[in-house]
């Protein structure tokens, strides 16, 4: 019994000493969080319908219930892999994103903040909470639309964020979007699409120009789905496939769409408008490589979707449909990208 004791005391004292593994997988998120608004009335932009007066009876519970739901879906979405980046769409300001971050689960992990307002008429930003335990943010910079004539143009700005992963010594450069939405309609709306792919294309050749190495991971809520002239020609983010050249941008959301997957539900149609694009040097199968990307996918988990009675299959399950409060999670589904370092 005694020795029992002993190679027992042994045991956990040769755990207790030994210096913990260094994480070696991460996972990077991106989430439309529909409408992460506050309940208070904010008269420099148009918020109106998320007061307890509004149109949606928005109240400070609901917003409890919101915030609880969005931390839920980005946890089970990241799975093992604590998240190191989540970008972030449609959020209000910095005090949604400090109450998600400090008065949920995501807490246990100390997330920080980069965030700024747009200049978007409804207040809608995009954001990112990071881990500073498992990233190093070395630069950020938001980069608006422009309108013909050079004055910033109401809408959603593109986030850049550089840095490096704890436990690799490569830069990443991540972009982060929430491209001019189809509201207004598709032609109408088309061009402005197109300017944002044209600016996210001037940033990522000008990173590529300076090295064809260059490690680029975009993410975003682009409103368009890879096929689409905006993705696939203007940005030139090509169909994924086992080889790559480099300097190219390649899309790992294309074959999506193929499989009968997609990120939002339109009535019975299933559209990927949140998508991952990365730059060959992510994806060549180079062993002296420090990354490789073993998995990038759409976070469909059960908990997320429910029964579409109307078309059948099953819908994401939203916060409101139309305006009747349905206490859900997005009308959008998050999608995962991991990485391993070797």
């Amino acid at each position: 019994m005694r020795s029992n004791l002993l190679l027992s005391l042994l045991f956990f004292l040769f755990f207790l000493e030994s210096p913990a593994q260094e994480q070696k997988s991460y996972s990077i998120l991106f989430y439309n969080t529909e409408n992460l608004f506050d309940w208070e009335n904010d008269s420099t932009v148009n918020d109106d319908e998320f007061t307890p007066e509004g149109d949606r009876h928005w109240s400070y519970n609901r917003f409890q219930q919101k915030i609880q739901n969005i931390s839920k879906a980005v946890l089970g979405a990241a799975g093992w892999d604590i998240p190191a980046l989540i970008g972030l769409c449609e959020v209000e300001n910095r005090f949604v994103l400090e109450q998600l971050s400090k008065n949920t689960p995501l807490k246990t992990y100390s997330f920080q903040i980069i965030h700024k307002e747009s200049p978007d008429p409804r207040g809608i930003d995009v954001a990112v909470l990071y881990n500073p335990g498992l990233f190093n943010p070395i630069q950020y910079e938001y980069f608006p639309l422009l309108n013909d004539n050079g004055s910033i143009r109401r809408t959603r700005e593109i986030l850049y964020v550089k840095g490096k992963l704890k436990a690799s010594s490569d830069t990443l450069h991540l972009f982060f979007n929430h491209w001019p939405s189809r509201y207004s309609g598709l032609l109408e709306t088309t061009e402005w699409r197109f300017k944002a792919a044209q600016l996210l294309k001037q940033k990522t050749d000008s990173l590529l120009q300076l090295s064809a190495n260059s490690k680029i991971i975009i993410l975003g809520d682009f409103n368009d789905q890879p096929s689409d002239i905006s993705i696939l020609q203007i940005l030139d983010a090509h169909q994924y496939s086992d080889k790559s050249q480099s300097g190219l941008l390649y899309n790992l959301s294309s074959g999506w769409g193929k499989e009968g997957k997609g990120s939002l539900k339109y009535q019975s149609q299933w559209f990927v408008f949140d998508q991952v694009i990365v730059s060959a040097s992510l994806l060549q199968n180079d062993p002296n490589s420090g990354i490789k990307i073993p998995e990038c996918k759409i976070a469909d988990n059960d908990f997320l979707l429910e029964p579409d009675e109307r078309y059948g299959g099953v819908r994401p399950k939203r916060t409101y449909y139309g305006f009747e409060y349905h206490g859900g999670f997005s009308d959008h589904l998050p999608v995962k990208l991991r990485i391993e370092i070797r």
